[in-house]
């Protein structure tokens, strides 16, 4: 079967396409012949310094769409050529991948492969910001750094249908600026770096009166969420879900928390599905409802063939690229 593989850490150009053994479910395990799968920022990560890769070389990828191939000793609840939907732990850029039963969702009726690809990592990913750990009250407000990537779109839909009475959005440029606020947003604020993420703080206050917002979406760290802290109104909550900006990891204490009693979270959903499938199954199955019962809707807007992921992960490095990328696979 055909697989990419990372053989040593660099630029996209260090994917390569290659020939390899189909794997095997193990005990609890299913194997699930590809027909998408989607593009996410880890694996850019994972492709330049080793994000959560265990060893060389490495096959990229998280989520996918496709049919059951083979079921390990003990799996039930799917079946041999069913259509479902896969988180995956790394192994997603190939013809066949093995994941754990438990991050297996059969297709919500109505939802093709396609859609499908979208869904595993991004729409759980955004209604536990929204709603298991952000929380959101209606007519509360919220920030989302990167509106216009994949879990910002979903954030801005599902903050608007919990009520919001301000979503709020901060994107790289102009372009996807306007694609936010066909999604969801009220606002927009455009800092093309994350070096100049202080700016958005003065502008949270202007939009909001003076208060900042209940609510802030943190995937960037670093400078960024340091002022994601700053806009927050008093009793504010700060979710990080990630640290594209590789910096330091963050450290929040008494002297920012106190003064107005702000509190701090984190949600990663690779880590979720290792310490709490249940919660993962249960979170994931609120978050197809949502897609199938039409709350929320995730844009593809580029796909690729299996061969050029390196081209999907030069566009999604580039900062311009919006909504959801796909490598069709099958």
């Amino acid at each position: 079967m055909r697989a990419v593989q990372v053989q040593e850490y660099g630029g996209p150009e260090v994917l390569r396409t290659v020939e390899t053994e189909v794997p095997e479910p193990g005990p609890g395990q299913v194997s699930v012949d590809v027909a998408y799968t989607g593009v996410n920022f880890a694996d850019l990560k994972a492709r330049g310094e080793g994000y959560r890769v265990p060893s060389l070389p490495f096959v990229p990828g998280l989520e996918v769409s496709g049919r059951v191939r083979a079921l390990g000793e003990g799996v039930s609840g799917v079946e041999v050529g069913q259509e479902v939907a896969a988180l995956t732990n790394g192994g997603a850029y190939a013809d066949v991948v093995v994941t754990d039963a438990t991050t297996v969702f059969p297709l919500p009726s109505g939802v093709d492969l396609r859609t499908a690809a979208t869904l595993p990592t991004v729409l759980p990913t955004a209604y536990a910001l929204v709603h298991a750990v952000g929380r959101l009250q209606p007519g509360e407000t919220v920030l989302v750094q990167g509106a216009a990537g994949g879990v910002g779109t979903a954030v801005g839909q599902l903050a608007k249908a919990a009520g919001a009475s301000g979503v709020f959005g901060v994107v790289s440029g102009a372009a996807k600026a306007k694609y936010a606020l066909d999604h969801g947003y009220d606002d927009v604020f455009v800092v093309p770096s994350t070096t100049d993420s202080v700016q958005f703080v003065d502008e949270v206050r202007a939009a909001t009166g003076g208060r900042g917002v209940d609510l802030a979406l943190d995937p960037v760290g670093g400078e960024t969420f340091r002022a994601s802290l700053a806009s927050l109104a008093v009793f504010g909550r700060l979710v990080s879900f990630g640290n594209a900006s590789s910096a330091e990891p963050w450290r929040v204490g008494q002297p920012e928390l106190y003064p107005t009693g702000l509190s701090v979270s984190g949600f990663s959903i690779l880590t979720l599905a290792q310490t709490a499938p249940g919660a993962l199954r249960a979170l994931t199955e609120k978050a197809f409802a949502a897609v199938a019962e039409g709350v929320v809707s995730l844009p593809v807007t580029a796909e690729f063939p299996l061969e050029e992921a390196s081209e999907a992960h030069r566009l999604m490095g580039g900062r311009t690229s919006t909504g959801k990328l796909l490598l069709r696979v099958a």
